[in-house]
């Protein structure tokens, strides 16, 4: 279907320390790139595939990832070393509840619970 994202892609600092970041948040799985691990990494998830490149401080796009449970997600993200912030309204949107987040090396991403 249009629309839907097929692929993406992370820009970080270092690529190793967001393989792991990345790994235990979401249970994603990941092998070295064309370039090396010392480079970047395949994201295999379920649904979609993606990269993850180093040398990129603080870039990289701003995609929301799909959580059941935003509150425990947000907290996970603390846990990881990450930030998480809700957005400033009160409650959820007609969208669903948003987080804006940084990982550990400060790269912007966000979580999304789609509304129930």
């Amino acid at each position: 279907m249009a629309g839907e994202v097929s692929f993406f892609e992370l820009g970080v600092k270092d690529a190793a320390p967001a393989r792991e970041f990345y790994g235990e948040l979401f249970g994603w799985r990941m092998k070295a790139g064309p370039s090396g691990e010392d480079q970047g990494f395949q994201i295999e998830t379920d649904n979609i595939s993606g990269g993850l490149h180093g040398g990129d401080e603080g870039s990289g796009p701003y995609l929301f990832f799909k959580v059941d449970d935003i509150e425990a997600a947000a907290a996970r993200v603390r846990e990881l070393g990450g930030e998480a912030e809700f957005n400033d309204h009160s409650g959820p949107s007609p969208s669903g509840t948003f987080a804006f987040c940084r990982d550990n090396q400060g790269s912007s991403f966000g979580l999304h619970q789609p509304p129930t």
